[in-house]
C-alpha cells in the first residue's frame, strides 16, 4: 500500500508539472509606459487570467520593446503577435474604415463614447477585423487635446502655419485645411520631435501627453474639458484564430477579465483629462479652455474636410459615417 501511495503522488506530480509545462504563453505588445492607463488595462486582463488559473499567461511587452507603434496590426493579424492595446486608425491602411475612430467631433463624451462601443457602428468594424483575423476584447476610447510649444491652440486659426502632429489621417486632413503643415509620428515620438523642433504643435490622448511628459516641451496645453474635439477608440485586440483555438474555459477566462478591464477603462478615461490639466498646471505650463463656438468652428472644417475626404474614398463610408452619428 505504501508503495501504491507513494506511485499514486508521483504520478499526480507529474500530472501537474505536465499542467504547468503546456501552458499557454500569449503575447501582448503596445506603445505606452507601465504608468500609462492602456498599460493598465493590459495588465488587468493578464492578472485575472493568471488568477483564473486555466493554464493561460500574458507576456505584456511595453514600451515599443516588441514591434513599433504603428507596426502592430498587421502581425496581429498575421497570428505573429496574439495581442495588443492600439489606437485602431494607426491600421487605417489596411482598412480604411477604422479612420472614422478618430473622425473631429464625432464623440461627444465618454459615455457617448461607450454607446457607440456598443453600437452597430462598432459592430459592422468588427466585421471588417473579423476579415484580417483580428476581434475586439476590451473597448475603449481615450480623449485629448491640443498643445503648443509657443502658443495656445483652441480655435482652427491658431494652428496656421505651425508644423502639427495628428493622430490619424482625419485630424490631418482637418488640419491641414486650417493651414497647418502635418507631421506624422506616433505619439511616443512627439517629446523628441518637440525637443529637436520638428514639431510646433501637437494633439493626442491626455493620458499620452502625461505618460511621454510633453509638459516638460510646450508653453500652452488645451485640455478635454466641457467640448472635447478629440476622441479615439484604442481597443485591446486578439487574433481571432488564437482565440477559437484556446480551450472554452481559457476563453471565458479572457473574456471575464476583459469585461472587468473594459469598467476599469470608462471609468480611468473619465479621469485622465482633468487629471492631465493638473500635470500641466503644476509644470508652469498655460492652460487654455477652447469654447463651444471654437469646437463648432472645428467641426464644421471637419465636414469640409475630413467628413467629406472619408466618404469619398471610403466604399461604404457615408453608411458607416451615417450609422456613428446616428448614436445618440
Amino acid at each position: 500500500m505504501k508503495f501504491k501511495h507513494i506511485t499514486t503522488a508521483a504520478a499526480l506530480a507529474c500530472l501537474a508539472l505536465g499542467t504547468a509545462a503546456s501552458a499557454e504563453t500569449l503575447r501582448l505588445s503596445h506603445q505606452w509606459s507601465n504608468k500609462d492607463v492602456r498599460h493598465q488595462v493590459a495588465q488587468i486582463v493578464a492578472d485575472e487570467v493568471a488568477a483564473a488559473d486555466v493554464g493561460l499567461d500574458i507576456q505584456i511587452f511595453g514600451s515599443k520593446s516588441l514591434f513599433k507603434p504603428r507596426e502592430q496590426y498587421r502581425p496581429l493579424s498575421r497570428g505573429q503577435l496574439d495581442m495588443t492595446v492600439l489606437p485602431l486608425s494607426y491600421a487605417g491602411g489596411q482598412q480604411p474604415a477604422y479612420n472614422l475612430t478618430l473622425m473631429p467631433g464625432m464623440v461627444k463624451n465618454h459615455d457617448h463614447a461607450a454607446r457607440l462601443s456598443a453600437s452597430p457602428f462598432m459592430a459592422a468594424l468588427e466585421e471588417k477585423m473579423a476579415e484580417d483575423d483580428v476581434m475586439v476584447l476590451v473597448h475603449g476610447y481615450l480623449a485629448g487635446g491640443f498643445v503648443g510649444k509657443d502658443k495656445c491652440i483652441t480655435a482652427p486659426a491658431d494652428v496656421e502655419g505651425l508644423q502639427t502632429r495628428a493622430a490619424g489621417k482625419a485630424f490631418e486632413q482637418m488640419l491641414a485645411g486650417a493651414g497647418a503643415s502635418i507631421a506624422s509620428m506616433a505619439s511616443s515620438e512627439i517629446y523628441n520631435a518637440m525637443q529637436t523642433g520638428v514639431l510646433t504643435a501637437a494633439n493626442t490622448s491626455s493620458s499620452s501627453f502625461v505618460s511621454y511628459r510633453i509638459y516638460e516641451q510646450v508653453s500652452c496645453y488645451t485640455p478635454a474639458g466641457d467640448v472635447a474635439l478629440w476622441f479615439m477608440y484604442q481597443p485591446l485586440l486578439m487574433n481571432k484564430a488564437k482565440f477559437d483555438g484556446l480551450t472554452a474555459e481559457q476563453q471565458q477566462a479572457l473574456l471575464d477579465a476583459s469585461a472587468k478591464a473594459e469598467a476599469f477603462y470608462l471609468e480611468e478615461a473619465k479621469k485622465q483629462d482633468a487629471a492631465s490639466e493638473q500635470v500641466f498646471r503644476d509644470a508652469g505650463v498655460e492652460i487654455a479652455q477652447m469654447s463651444a463656438e471654437d469646437f463648432e468652428a472645428w467641426r464644421a472644417l471637419a465636414q469640409e474636410t475630413s467628413y467629406k475626404a472619408f466618404v469619398e474614398e471610403v466604399p461604404d463610408g457615408q453608411a458607416l459615417l451615417d450609422m456613428a452619428l446616428a448614436v445618440e
